[in-house]
């Protein structure tokens, strides 16, 4: 596995190693190892799977709040995502800033997304299936979330006019949505 840097600490770009054959292809999808030698605790508690069946879907922002919060660890296993992540731990010299990453089942990239950033994805492709891995249960008390198309973080959607569930057209704007994380600093 291939662990590649992203402008934000502690958030990695993981790309598998292949195998492949006339049978098909083999690779490693999680390394819990490789991960901590590259600093990442995360004991997995549970995985989920989505899919969305129309390019366009939005599911974002997403995050919970410190004592439930997730890291997660995102993988296509159909299709392909516009996947967007961004910092909420305040005084953060990145706080408010987002980045995307496209994610395929082609490409079978992953993206660890720490706990302090809220996280969302667009479909790029119909019936795309995306499953990842979480630290933390989902708690619908520490649940909360920011509109995906605040003018103030600005994110750069590949569709103007996304597929929504009901929570998130109704999201809160980036600047009055409830944030608990707190930039601690560059680790040693």
């Amino acid at each position: 596995m291939k662990i590649i840097k992203t402008r934000f600490e502690d958030a990695l770009l993981i790309e598998p190693n292949m195998f492949e054959d006339s049978r098909g292809y083999f690779m490693e999808s999680y390394k819990k190892k490789l991960l901590e030698e590259h600093g990442v605790v995360m004991d997995v508690v549970q995985e989920n799977h989505s899919l969305s069946k129309h390019a366009g879907t939005l599911r974002g922002m997403h995050y919970q709040l410190k004592s439930k919060a997730q890291a997660k660890l995102l993988r296509v296993t159909n299709g392909a995502i516009y996947d967007v992540i961004v910092d909420i731990r305040k005084n953060s010299p990145t706080f408010g800033e987002w980045e995307g990453y496209i994610l395929t089942s082609e490409n079978k990239r992953q993206l660890l997304v720490p706990k302090g950033f809220a996280h969302g994805f667009c479909t790029l492709v119909t019936n795309t299936e995306v499953q990842y891995k979480v630290d933390e249960v989902y708690s619908r008390e520490h649940d909360r979330g920011f509109v995906w198309n605040d003018p103030l973080v600005g994110i750069n959607w590949p569709f103007s006019n996304p597929v929504l569930s009901d929570k998130d057209s109704t999201h809160p704007l980036f600047d009055q949505a409830e944030y608990d994380f707190t930039w601690e600093g560059v680790k040693a």
